[in-house]
C-alpha cells in the first residue's frame, strides 16, 4: 500500500508520486502522514517536507514556505506558495 502524494504550487505541479509516507511541517507542529490517514487540513510554516518513499529509507527533504496541507481519499496535496529548489 502506498500514499499518493502531491506538491503543488502557484505555477505548477512539482511532485505527483506514490510513497511510504510524508512528514509535513504544520503550523502546529509537523505531522506525520501514511496511507489510510483520516481527512485533515492545516495550514503549513515555513521548513522542509520529508518525503518517504519506502519505509525505512531515509526522507528526502522539500523546502517550502507557507500553504496548505490536505489528508483526503485521494491522499496528501501540500499547496506551497513557494518551493526552494
Amino acid at each position: 500500500m502506498a500514499l499518493h502524494f502531491e506538491l503543488v504550487t502557484p505555477a505548477k505541479l512539482v511532485r505527483s508520486e506514490d510513497v511510504h509516507m510524508v512528514v509535513v511541517p504544520g503550523a502546529e507542529g509537523e505531522f506525520g502522514v501514511l496511507e489510510g490517514h483520516a481527512p485533515f487540513m492545516s495550514t503549513i510554516r515555513d521548513g522542509a517536507v520529508q518525503v518517504y518513499k519506502t519505509e525505512g529509507a531515509a526522507p528526502e527533504t522539500i523546502e517550502v514556505r507557507g500553504g496548505f496541507a490536505e489528508v483526503g481519499e485521494e491522499g496528501l496535496t501540500v499547496l506551497a506558495e513557494h518551493v526552494e529548489g
